[in-house]
């Protein structure tokens, strides 16, 4: 510093130090909860490809096989393997942490029927498999961290090609996790999966007595070193008292921790107007934010319905036909929600033949932990 005097060297110094304090400075994610990344996650009700309600109805065994016979031909109409290449953009161009995934079908069959139970072996449509093979085409690389299997049921079916034949349906709730990230910045552990032991018990002269189990499948998800429980279900919705047990059943349950819980999933009970009077107009959400859940997107878009359910049954209707908001993101805990989306809800969503990817639409949301 020749030729510059010392005393103001000495001036110069000292007026950094005392601007030094008011100075913006980075700081790592690790130092501070407002710089860390928020949690995404997604739920999506996959619909098994025809509506189950109709077999209830039945009362001999030729109702049940050409109810069965119907049920079937629904189910390759509305063509998941194409269905699930739509999917899988929508969860591609979200890139959520964690996907919950319900209505997770298995279909098999069995040529010639044996007319044995749970017999049937020939995979047709393993929806599970298909989407993570779309997701995988994509680049989005995920994997099952956690599933439970809920009912799984068989019947015969008949057509002029191929005569008597089983069909097998095995339902399925899933989580997947994302392993393209360092384990430093998300890990998954304590995979928990359990059948209900409320579930709804069919009554008539050919199903009394028939108990179709329903449940819920949960992991500890640890997001750049903060751990929450997420929980995903699908409840009951031909039985509402059953519903609603089901509900207390998670609270109790998995929900029963210090952990955060983020819990989403398709409830069947509709948030707000637009419930179904006998099946999703219960008070099974109340319940829930009465238990201290609050609700993601009524947080962050409580001016939109967020209508979620539900598409006609063959998936084909040219607009909407949403009408009540059943699928939700609930959070509890210290957690802040940052934003909540649907997809698959507008007519530009459909597959290449027109077919809405689901009956739902699903939801994600940004979770801030801490």
């Amino acid at each position: 510093m020749s030729g510059i005097p010392s005393r103001l060297v000495r001036r110069t110094v000292l007026l950094v130090l005392l601007i030094l304090p008011t100075l913006s400075v980075p700081v790592s994610s690790a130092g501070t909860g407002a710089s860390r990344s928020p949690l995404k996650v997604m739920s999506q009700n996959l619909y098994l490809g025809g509506d189950l309600a109709s077999l209830l109805d039945v009362s001999s065994f030729p109702e049940l096989v050409g109810a069965v016979t119907a049920l079937y031909d629904t189910v390759q109409a509305t063509d998941f393997p194409e269905r699930a290449q739509v999917l899988a953009e929508e969860i591609a161009a979200t890139m959520p942490h964690i996907v919950a995934l319900q209505e997770v079908a298995l279909w098999r069959t069995q040529t010639p029927a044996d007319f044995l139970p749970l017999n049937a072996s020939d995979v047709r449509f393993d929806f599970l498999q298909l989407l993570l093979d779309a997701l995988a085409a994509r680049g989005a690389r995920y994997q099952p961290v956690s599933i439970v299997t809920n009912f799984d049921v068989e019947a015969p079916r008949f057509s002029a090609e191929s005569g008597f034949q089983d069909i097998r349906l095995t339902d399925r709730d899933v989580i997947l996790a994302r392993t393209d990230l360092p384990s430093g910045v998300l890990s998954v552990a304590h995979p928990q999966a359990s059948n209900f032991v409320h579930n709804l018990e069919l009554d008539g002269a050919l199903f009394g007595g028939v108990v179709i189990p329903r449940g819920w499948t949960a992991v500890d998800v640890t997001l750049q070193g903060r751990t929450i429980r997420l929980i995903t279900t699908h409840l009951e919705r031909n039985g509402p008292e059953v519903q609603v047990a089901q509900a207390a059943e998670l609270i109790a349950g998995p929900a029963n921790t210090a952990l955060p819980v983020v819990l989403l999933g398709d409830l069947n009970s509709a948030a707000g107007a637009g419930g179904v009077p006998g099946e999703s107009d219960t008070p099974t959400y109340r319940n829930m934010l009465a238990a201290g859940f609050l609700d993601a997107w009524t947080l962050t878009r409580a001016s939109d319905a967020g209508l979620t359910c539900c598409q006609r049954e063959d998936l084909s209707n040219p607009v909407p036909s949403l009408t009540e908001r059943i699928d939700v993101v609930l959070m509890k805990g210290a957690l802040t929600a940052v934003t909540a989306q649907r997809v698959g809800a507008t007519a530009r969503d459909r597959t290449p033949s027109g077919l809405w990817p689901s009956d739902h639409a699903g939801l994600w949301a940004a979770v801030r932990i801490g």
